[in-house]
């Protein structure tokens, strides 16, 4: 199997966190990539949809369990229908996971998370807490951090610059 372009991907999501910071929203973007195609991209939509939980990594893992339970060839073997897992599929966002979407990466079996800049007052995969790698958990993912962390920094700088100046 050809080795993911992480870059290429990490652009990929940064373009979502660009829509978020268009839209008014904290700009975290995220895709979700299954056999080395793009099957779910998303940005934040907390504003827009008055939901704390829309997170980037939740409708883009929401999204990317939908596409695969439509792809045959995602079902195991045993399994008569796909229950959503998304086993062999990446994240790649923006920002660091929260312990929400951490969660999430592990309730979903995601193989792996490809993040972009640290979150120092809520990441739960390297920051503040491991929860993709804990040990007392059903499953682990395979994380990565800092591809692209300069690139996903801006943005975030940038949103709360503005807001800063707003005072929001």
């Amino acid at each position: 199997m050809e080795k993911p372009d992480r870059e290429h991907y990490m652009k990929e999501a940064i373009k979502q966190a660009a829509i978020a910071l268009e839209k008014g929203e904290v700009p975290v973007g995220a895709v979700v990539v299954w056999k080395n195609k793009i099957i779910a991209r998303a940005y934040n939509q907390m504003e827009m949809l008055h939901d704390p939980t829309a997170h980037a990594e939740m409708i883009a893992l929401t999204q990317a369990s939908e596409a695969l339970s439509q792809t045959p060839e995602a079902r195991p073997a045993h399994a008569k229908e796909h229950r959503g897992s998304l086993e062999g599929a990446t994240l790649y966002v923006t920002l660091e996971p929260c312990p929400m979407c951490a969660g999430a990466l592990v309730m979903t079996k995601c193989a792996q998370l490809v993040y972009g800049a640290r979150d120092p007052k809520a990441g739960a995969c390297h920051s503040l807490y491991h929860i993709t790698e804990d040990d007392r958990l059903n499953h682990r993912v395979k994380v990565t951090g800092g591809v692209m962390a300069n690139e996903a920094k801006f943005l975030l700088s940038e949103f709360f610059k503005t807001l800063r100046k707003e005072k929001r």
